[in-house]
């Protein structure tokens, strides 16, 4: 199988996902377990599925391979946001422990799955290190940022950069802040997400002036969100192709601002999906080839 995912934009030709029959399994799984997954209110698992049905069909509008994981009973809630495991590179997949224990065993899913449809596995991050897919940002296909926080830590970087050493010339280390505190989900893909080789949509606020800057001085547009719409992962933006991008619904002003820039923007309603676990449209694929 073709595979090589070291770009943020390149149009999507194969992705990852979990649909959430096989993640949240039920109403009564939801219940037992999402405060122990910290939601933001249990979601209501018939609105999930119609909401995950229109994000699917864009998917499949726009994706020539989609691939699902199965359901597996090692894993829970959070494996439907299947970004996170994982990065796919040119030279294969490089598996994460995650700073979040109760996502630690879904790496071993994923792998399984991966290799039975023809992705090799190029490594391991192995404790104490620790590192999540959304704090990996690839700028080109062989520089990258890498946030470092309480998801990502010195030693999970410094095992990412010995497996990659030979496919990436510059790591940007970006420190992330303290923010809402060690129990919430923020990534570095929490404050950008690129859209095409000189587009983002970013959240400065919690940027550190010196990547901001970087930005700027590698000639790309930012797009800001606001605080009311960061909040409700207007920041966390997919691309499915250079200019060509999913949002959630519900952030009007972020979306206008893509249009304007020329983007084709496609909407999916993801309270129940997205909202209530932390988890925009990045974080519910991922992608395993863009060319």
């Amino acid at each position: 199988m073709k595979y090589g995912c070291q770009s943020m934009v390149g149009k999507v030709d194969a992705v990852l996902i979990k649909h959430p029959k096989q993640a949240f399994i039920s109403q009564d799984n939801l219940n037992n377990t999402c405060e122990a997954f910290n939601y933001i209110g249990c979601p209501d698992y018939e609105k999930v599925l119609e909401e995950y049905k229109v994000f699917e069909r864009i998917l499949k509008e726009n994706v020539p391979n989609v691939y699902y994981l199965p359901e597996d009973d090692h894993v829970g809630l959070d494996s439907i946001y299947a970004h996170d495991p994982l990065k796919i590179t040119k030279k294969g997949a490089v598996y994460f422990p995650m700073g979040k224990e109760l996502r630690s065993k879904e790496k071993y899913a994923t792998e399984k799955y991966l290799e039975s449809i023809g992705i090799p596995t190029l490594g391991h991050i192995e404790a104490p290190g620790k590192m999540e897919g959304g704090d990996i940002v690839w700028l080109d296909e062989r520089t990258v940022a890498i946030g470092q926080g309480y998801r990502t830590n010195d030693e999970g970087i410094r095992q990412f950069k010995e497996l990659t050493k030979d496919i990436i010339d510059e790591y940007i280390i970006v420190p992330m802040p303290h923010a809402d505190g060690e129990d919430e989900c923020l990534h570095l893909m929490s404050i950008i997400s690129m859209v095409d080789d000189d587009l983002a949509v970013v959240y400065s606020k919690y940027m550190p002036v010196f990547f901001r800057e970087l930005l700027l001085e590698r000639g790309m547009e930012l797009l800001e969100v606001d605080d009311e719409e960061y909040a409700y992962l207007g920041s966390n933006v997919l691309a499915l192709a250079p200019r060509v991008c999913v949002v959630i619904e519900g952030v009007p002003k972020i979306t206008k601002a893509l249009e304007d820039a020329g983007c084709k923007v496609y909407t999916y309603p993801g309270k129940e999906v997205s909202f209530r676990g932390t988890g925009g449209p990045t974080c519910l694929t991922s992608p395993l080839t863009r060319e």
